[in-house]
């Protein structure tokens, strides 16, 4: 079993302009739910972090998890210092981490994930792959993969014909 690491120990607060959305996350909150998570913070301050990556090339903090937090600290609130935690990881860990924390509590729109699905299978990720590291079964990871309309990621299938 693998170890498990407690990021959460290590909240720092970094100034708001040093971070910066991602590009591939594709959860979106409605207006009533973007309400509700600026009450929230309204009431009880900011009980979680926004989860990120230090870009030391370009001194930026890239959010992994926690863009609607990071939003209303800037926008709503004008917050000057924001608490984040610092996750380490490659790029495709990354994109699979604000999957993962994307999905235990949201929905996600179906277009940006075929992209990002179809973008990990460019990548070389398998079917298993992509199901283990989003929380997919292999029916889903299969629609997301037809939607996208690209031949390649079929290359390596066997189809029989119609008539058998």
């Amino acid at each position: 079993m693998k170890s498990i690491t407690f990021p959460v120990l290590e909240v720092k607060m970094v100034p708001t302009e040093k971070v910066q959305p991602n590009n591939w996350n594709p959860n979106s909150v409605a207006p009533p739910e973007f309400k509700l998570l600026q009450h929230s913070i309204e009431e009880d301050g900011f009980t979680q972090p926004v989860v990120c990556y230090y870009d030391a090339e370009n001194d930026m903090y890239i959010i992994i998890d926690g863009f609607h937090r990071y939003r209303c600290a800037k926008e709503i609130f004008k917050i000057p210092m924001l608490p984040v935690v610092v996750i380490d990881r490659p790029l495709k860990d990354r994109i699979a981490s604000t999957i993962r924390h994307n999905r235990a509590r949201g929905v996600h729109g179906i277009e940006p994930m075929v992209n990002i699905v179809a973008n990990l299978f460019q990548k070389g990720w398998t079917d298993a792959e992509v199901a283990q590291h989003l929380g997919m079964d292999a029916d889903e990871v299969l629609r997301l993969k037809q939607s996208a309309a690209l031949p390649e990621l079929f290359k390596d299938k066997e189809f029989s014909p119609s008539w058998e």
